[in-house]
């Protein structure tokens, strides 16, 4: 409820306030739905089972729940490398940036983060709905995740291992690569900065980005990329625990609490609200 309630304030805040109607918080508004979505995908299934004692999925909910969380999770890592790129032609071009991030080019890019994450999960999702499963069909996880699902085939699944194995690290170290050049050209360009105060409030533009795509993007590559060998399982559990529902928790706080813009619409609206309340409380008595 919180997850869900943080990023809902974040994407009314973007469409209500004019002062946040720019790329930036466009891009901003669309992370705040997939967050809300990835945790709505796992959170509510995870808790019914914890108050319950019998602990069940269907297939079809399995593969969905699965589904889901890829094509909302890969479709988050996409467009934290499109906010990158956006935070530098804010940056390093800034004259020119109403001219280079129009509404057609946000548009574009933000139409390439969403069907560039649903067709890189489509292929293994559609090869793993053909598998069979022989039992016994217990998944050692909190939620449908790829590899405990893959386990439980009694068929060949090396095939369908490679393929998710090598979209993953297309797909992350393609969006980490283009983050880490962008924010290696952001942090160059701050630093020629003269001023003291102008670099603090040039880098706290996109001191959020950055604390959000790390933990994404260290997560992730633990999860789906380092070779499981030596590692736990159950290590790997508690880092999905931590991606899946905790990151998606606090990032609502961290835009809010980093961002002094996004901050004093929230206060204005909050100011609004309250005054209003007061005068329909006046205007009754």
């Amino acid at each position: 409820m919180l997850t869900v309630t943080g990023n809902v304030v974040i994407i009314t805040a973007t469409w209500i306030d004019h002062r946040l109607h720019n790329p930036m918080y466009f891009f901003l508004c669309n992370l705040s739905f997939l967050d809300a979505m990835v945790a709505t995908a796992i959170a509510p299934k995870m808790m019914k089972d914890f108050l319950s004692k019998k602990k069940t999925i269907s297939v079809s909910g399995c593969i969905s729940q699965c589904y889901f969380y890829f094509f909302f999770g890969t479709t988050e890592f996409i467009l934290l490398a499109v906010m990158s790129l956006d935070r530098y032609v804010a940056i390093c071009n800034p004259l020119r940036y109403s001219t280079i991030m129009n509404v057609r080019l946000t548009i574009k890019l933000l139409l390439v983060s969403w069907v560039g994450g649903f067709l890189s999960v489509l292929s293994p999702i559609i090869i793993i709905s053909m598998l069979p499963f022989c039992g016994p069909n217990i998944i050692d996880h909190f939620f449908c995740d790829i590899e405990p699902l893959i386990r439980l085939s009694c068929a060949d699944t090396t095939v369908l291992e490679m393929i998710e194995f090598y979209l993953s690290t297309i797909v992350l170290l393609s969006s980490l690569m283009l983050t880490v050049v962008s924010y290696v050209y952001i942090i160059t360009t701050i630093l020629r900065i003269s001023s003291s105060t102008g670099r603090k409030k040039t880098f706290s533009t996109c001191a959020s980005h950055i604390t959000v795509a790390s933990v994404f993007y260290g997560s992730a590559i633990f999860m789906y990329i380092v070779p499981n060998k030596g590692i736990s399982f159950g290590l790997k559990k508690a880092v999905t625990l931590q991606t899946c529902i905790v990151t998606h928790l606090l990032n609502p706080f961290i835009y809010t609490l980093r961002n002094q813009q996004v901050k004093e619409v929230i206060k204005d609206a909050v100011s609004r609200f309250s005054t209003t309340k007061k005068s329909l409380k006046k205007n009754s008595g």
